[in-house]
Order: structure tokens, then sequence, then C-alpha cells
């Protein structure tokens, strides 16, 4: 068995290492996005470091891609009439909401806990 792999080819350019498709046709990236990260476990904890004193509550562990985070999180301000964000897969909601996260996170099937002191 020959270790040899293209790596180029001159109809469609750079081909991607895993699936040997052409970079723009690669559905590797896509499928490894969607792969669960984590333990299957939600947590939801609290943090000041960083913002002045003032508290956010993190929630993260979720097996979601990034546009189902983004409505997560929209759903999750209103809910607790905060403003938030979401960075690198987590979402972060103002002020100390945990009891509400977790309660509401629960409802919707989600294995979650509180994370922290």
């Amino acid at each position: 068995m020959s270790s040899s792999r293209s790596v180029y080819s001159t109809d469609s350019g750079r081909l991607c290492p895993d699936c040997n498709k052409a970079v723009a046709a690669c559905i590797c990236q896509q499928q490894k996005k969607l792969l669960i990260k984590g333990d299957g476990i939600v947590r939801i904890s609290r943090e000041t470091k960083g913002r002045g004193g003032k508290g956010v509550s993190l929630i993260s562990g979720l097996s979601l891609d990034d546009d189902a985070i983004k409505q997560l999180s929209g759903k999750l301000k209103k809910l607790c009439g905060t403003g938030g964000t979401v960075k690198d897969g987590v979402i972060e909601i103002q002020g100390d909401q945990r009891d509400k996260l977790l309660i509401y996170l629960s409802e919707q099937g989600y294995k979650a806990k509180l994370a922290g002191g």
C-alpha cells in the first residue's frame, strides 16, 4: 500500500487531506463543527474576571452549531431581560442569572448543572 496521495489537482486546485476532494467542495470542516463538544453536560457558571467586578453567567458545553447557539442566546437574553453575547461557543449572559438559566435549559431537555463556586 502506497502512502502517497494527491495534494493538488490542476482541475480543482488544492485538495483536502482528509477526504481528498477539492477544498471548495470539502465537507470535512462542516462535519467537525457538528461533532459533540465535551461530555454532553451543559455547565452554567458565574465569572467576574476582567469585567470590572460585574458578573456574567457563562453557559458552556452546548453541542450546537454556531447559528443554533446564537438563536438560543437570544432566547436566554429575553428570558433574563438582560444583554449578552456568544464567544467561542460559550454564551455570556449579563448578571447572575444561573438559577433561571438552569431551570430553562433543563425544561428544554439539556442535561444542565451549575458549575464553579
